[in-house]
Parts: structure tokens; C-alpha cells; sequence
């Protein structure tokens, strides 16, 4: 018995990495097709394979990507989940095509609202989506080490720590344990959107929300050595996005 299951899990572990190599083939610009020996060298695990080669995209593909995946989670089209498929290519490694810096706000799901599967979105989630030194360092592995070429920052709407920022600098509120440090952190983009006679309240909110994320992209988009320099030489892509809780619409404002 034991016998037979180790052949069928061999038997399957080839069928999928001939899969793979396939998927490889098709996606070549030159349409190359590899003799039986090495597609045999494929199967047998000498010739290495990523997970999910389809993920190897440029920054532009990375973010129409995306946003196509956005697409259909709002129009309530997306791709049903299969766990079960993926598992044995994820045991082997990652290879993401996007790092999402995330709100920590239970409503937003980035793998949900673009529609991908697991191993395909590097997500990084704190509230109010601000960078520290853990998350700099957190987006340069995505960047350098798995050679994602896109990272967004996702703001929301009706953002609690936004919300927390205003009140502490408005009215100089204070919040117990360790609040108060996001509210601190958050404070520029709320200094940067000033209050006027003819600001609505919901309005200069919401400006706030799309501040901070503009504010966080630019920071990003200078940090040395590694998000710099790999933005200057074009291989990495940095923008910013605001989704909407009513409609799933991630917004691009960056």
C-alpha cells in the first residue's frame, strides 16, 4: 500500500511540473519548444521550475494585472478559490507579482478584492498603512530578494486610524498604550490637508485618507539604497490606491 501511494504522489508531482513547463512554453515571446530530453530533465526536478512562472511580469503588466483582478471582484465575477491545487507548488517557494502595503482593517482583504490565490500578493498590513523602518525593510525583501516589481499602498475608506489621527491633531485628543504612535505617524497627511470655511467634514476626511497614501508612495518611491534604485533602473513600480467599502473599487491616485 505504501508502495502505491509514494507512485501516486510522483506520478502527480510530474504532471504538475510538466504543467508548469508548459505554461512556461506558452508564455515564451519566442515560442521556443524544448527536445524531449530536457522536458524529461523538467519532469525529473534537474532543471528547477519557479511555483507560478506566470507571475514573472513587468512592473506595468504587475499593475494591469491588478487592476483586472479589482475588475472582477467588483463586478462579483471572481475566481473561485482552489486550496487544494496550489498546495504543492507553495511548499516549494513563493513567487509573488505585487506587495501590497495594507490598512490592518478587517473589511479590506487585498487578496479578495484583486482576485488572486495565495502565493500571489506579498502583503504587508498595519493600520493606517504608514511606513516604519520593519516595513521598509519588509517591502525591500519583496523587492530585492522575491524580485516583485510592483508595490502598492491601499488606503480605505472610513479609516479608524485616520480617523484617530485627525481627532489627536485637531483637538489634541490623546489614545492609551501605543495608539498614540499612529496617530503621530499619520499626523503629516492631516497637517497637509488644512482646514477651510468651505471644507465638508466627510470631504477633507477623504482627502486625508488619499494624502497619506500619496505621502507614503513618495517616501517609498526615494528610499535608499534598494526601492530607489530599483525604481530609477524601472524595474519596480510604486503607486498608491484608496478602496472604496461600498462599490470593492480600489481607486489609483498615485
Amino acid at each position: 500500500m505504501q508502495k502505491i501511494e509514494e507512485t501516486t504522489a510522483s506520478d502527480t508531482e510530474k504532471s504538475q511540473q510538466r504543467r508548469l513547463l508548459l505554461k512556461m512554453l506558452a508564455a515564451s515571446p519566442l515560442g521556443l519548444v524544448l527536445p524531449a530530453s530536457n522536458e524529461a530533465k523538467a519532469m525529473s526536478g534537474l532543471v528547477k521550475l519557479p511555483p507560478i512562472p506566470e507571475n514573472v511580469l513587468s512592473p506595468e503588466a504587475a499593475l494591469e494585472r491588478l487592476m483586472k483582478g479589482n475588475e472582477r471582484y467588483v463586478s462579483n465575477q471572481s475566481t473561485p478559490l482552489n486550496f487544494k491545487d496550489e498546495r504543492l507548488d507553495l511548499v516549494k517557494g513563493q513567487n509573488p507579482f505585487a506587495c501590497i502595503l495594507s490598512c490592518s482593517d478587517s473589511r479590506v482583504s487585498p487578496e479578495f478584492c484583486f482576485d488572486e490565490q495565495r502565493g500571489d500578493l506579498f502583503v504587508a498590513r498595519v493600520a493606517g498603512n504608514y511606513i516604519t523602518t520593519d516595513f521598509i525593510a519588509t517591502l525591500e525583501y519583496a523587492a530585492a530578494v522575491l524580485h516583485v516589481p510592483l508595490i502598492m499602498v491601499l488606503g480605505h475608506e472610513s479609516c479608524g486610524a485616520i480617523q484617530a489621527a485627525i481627532d489627536a491633531t485637531d483637538n489634541y485628543e490623546q489614545f492609551p498604550g501605543h495608539i498614540q504612535t499612529i496617530a503621530t505617524a499619520l499626523t503629516p497627511a492631516v497637517r497637509a490637508v488644512r482646514k477651510a470655511p468651505d471644507y465638508v467634514s466627510s470631504d477633507r476626511y477623504f482627502d486625508i485618507v488619499k494624502k497619506n497614501v500619496v505621502l507614503n508612495v513618495e517616501e517609498l518611491r526615494k528610499q535608499p539604497p534598494i526601492l530607489s534604485r530599483l525604481v530609477d533602473s524601472k524595474k519596480l513600480k510604486i503607486v498608491g490606491g484608496v478602496y472604496h467599502l461600498k462599490t470593492g473599487q480600489v481607486e489609483l491616485i498615485s
